[in-house]
C-alpha cells in the first residue's frame, strides 16, 4: 500500500505538468494569425475568422517594419502579389475616428501630425500595435461575395504608392459568408488602384451580358416550348371531342 505523502507527491507532479503545458500552449492560442512580409515583417492578426460580417474589433501588429516608411493598416480587397490591397473597406479614416484604418509613420508630413501613430523601435525594428473595426462591406465593396478575397493589410503610406516592401496580407473570413475568400477581387476598380475610375467591372460586364443572353435565349426558349405543348395539348382535346362526337351520331343511325 502507497503511503499518503506518496500519492501528495504524485498529485502535485501531475498539477505541475498540467500547469506547464497550459503555459506552453496558451501563447500560441492566443497568437493569432500571422503573415511574413518581403522585407520579414511580421504581421500578426488577434482573429481573422468567423468574424461578425456587421462590425468586429480585431487587434493588428507588427514587427520589423522599416520606420522611415509610413503606412496604412487597413482591411482591402487582396488583388494578389505584387499589387496594391485596393478599395479599402470603410475608406481611408482621415479623423482617426471610425477605426477603419490606422496610419502608423514616425515621420509623417505635416498635416499628419497628431494622426498617425509612430512605431514602437527604430531603423528597420519597427513595431506597432492598434485595434481595427473590420466589417464584411460597405456601400462600394462586399467581402462576402464569391471570387473575392479581403485581408487585414498593412502597405506604404501615400508618400511611397507605388512601394510594396511593407505589404503584408491576412486573408479575413466572416461567419455564415461562404463565399468569401475563394479568389482575388472580381472588380477592375480593385486592380486599378486607388482613386481610380475605370467604369463597370469586367465581372458586372459579364455578368449583364450573361443575363441578356438568358433573357433571349433559355428563358425565350422556355416560353416557347410552354406555348407548343399548350397549343399541341388543345389540339389532342379536339380530336377527342371530334371523336367522340362521330361515334355518338354512328350509334344513332
Amino acid at each position: 500500500m502507497k503511503s499518503p505523502s506518496s500519492l501528495r507527491g504524485r498529485r502535485v507532479a501531475g498539477v505541475s505538468a498540467v500547469a506547464m503545458t497550459l503555459a506552453i500552449t496558451s501563447p500560441a492560442a492566443a497568437a493569432g494569425t500571422s503573415a511574413t512580409g518581403p522585407e520579414g515583417q511580421k504581421l500578426t492578426v488577434s482573429t481573422s475568422s468567423g468574424l461578425d460580417p456587421a462590425g468586429e474589433t480585431v487587434t493588428v501588429s507588427g514587427s520589423g517594419y522599416n520606420t522611415e516608411k509610413g503606412i496604412y493598416v487597413a482591411f482591402c480587397v487582396d488583388n494578389g502579389a505584387g499589387k496594391t490591397p485596393t478599395p479599402c473597406i470603410g475608406g481611408v479614416d482621415m479623423s482617426g475616428e471610425s477605426g477603419a484604418s490606422r496610419w502608423i509613420s514616425s515621420n509623417p508630413p505635416s498635416y499628419g501630425e497628431g494622426l498617425a501613430k509612430p512605431y514602437g523601435g527604430s531603423g528597420h525594428k519597427g513595431t506597432f500595435s492598434v485595434k481595427l473595426t473590420v466589417r464584411a462591406k460597405d456601400a462600394n465593396t462586399d467581402c462576402t461575395k464569391s471570387g473575392v478575397t479581403c485581408a487585414v493589410i498593412t502597405r506604404n503610406d501615400h508618400t511611397r504608392g507605388g512601394d510594396q516592401t511593407q505589404t503584408v496580407r491576412i486573408p479575413v473570413t466572416f461567419a455564415g459568408a461562404s463565399g468569401a475568400g475563394s479568389g482575388s477581387s472580381a472588380t477592375s476598380s480593385a486592380t486599378a488602384g486607388p482613386g481610380s475610375d475605370s467604369g463597370p467591372s469586367e465581372a458586372a460586364t459579364k455578368t449583364e451580358s450573361e443575363g441578356a443572353t438568358k433573357a433571349s435565349g433559355p428563358l425565350a426558349s422556355t416560353g416557347s416550348a410552354t406555348l407548343t405543348v399548350g397549343l399541341t395539348a388543345a389540339g389532342l382535346v379536339a380530336a377527342g371531342t371530334g371523336t367522340w362526337y362521330w361515334a355518338r351520331r354512328r350509334r344513332t343511325a
